[in-house]
């Protein structure tokens, strides 16, 4: 049952981050047309310029827990790499429940009154021709702490498999490494 848990957390944070990589793909050819609009043509847009910084953001706060989904995300291995794959699925779950999951509910508290007074206040760019809408863009902040939050319980969930025995389970999706 934990498995199918792990898999389901896998699967939506898969779907979730391959839909957040079409906006690279945006934000490259906005940044193409910001910059002919600008050196071609002589014309700026500070509400293109505010897409681009926004579409970023989203990508770097929602494809974070696809990086941790696919162990993408910066690692010392000095050490690490020399363990067995109990020693690593010790070191995983330990990191897991003493840092990742703490940090993301202090992620989620810090941030939820910045994101509230930002709704409240409906707040747009700071910037004269800027887009509305910031709010919805901060609001991704919580949301990533809830994201990193949920893929680190399926990190948790493996690696409580791999040290109890469990025969092929994968870490974070790469059974390679078992």
């Amino acid at each position: 049952m934990l498995e199918r848990i792990a898999s389901g957390i896998d699967a939506a944070i898969d779907a979730l981050g391959r839909a957040v990589s079409w906006l690279t793909l945006a934000v490259v050819l906005l940044t193409f047309g910001v910059v002919v609009l600008r050196y071609v043509f002589g014309q700026g847009s500070i509400a293109l310029q505010d897409l681009v910084l926004w579409l970023h953001g989203a990508v770097f706060l929602v494809g974070a827990s696809y990086a941790l989904r696919h162990d993408a995300h910066v690692r010392v291995d000095i050490l690490y790499q020399r363990w067995s794959p109990r020693g690593r699925a010790l070191a995983d779950l330990v990191g897991t429940l003493v840092f990742l999951l703490p940090f993301c509910v202090l992620l989620v508290w810090v941030s939820a009154d910045y994101v509230g007074r930002s709704w409240a206040i409906r707040e747009g760019s700071r910037d004269a021709g800027g887009l509305p809408g910031l709010f919805i863009v901060k609001t991704l902040i919580p949301a990533c702490g809830v994201l990193l939050g949920v893929q680190g319980i399926a990190v948790a969930l493996r690696k409580l498999a791999v040290l109890r025995g469990a025969a092929g389970t994968p870490t974070h999706g790469h059974p390679e490494r078992v």
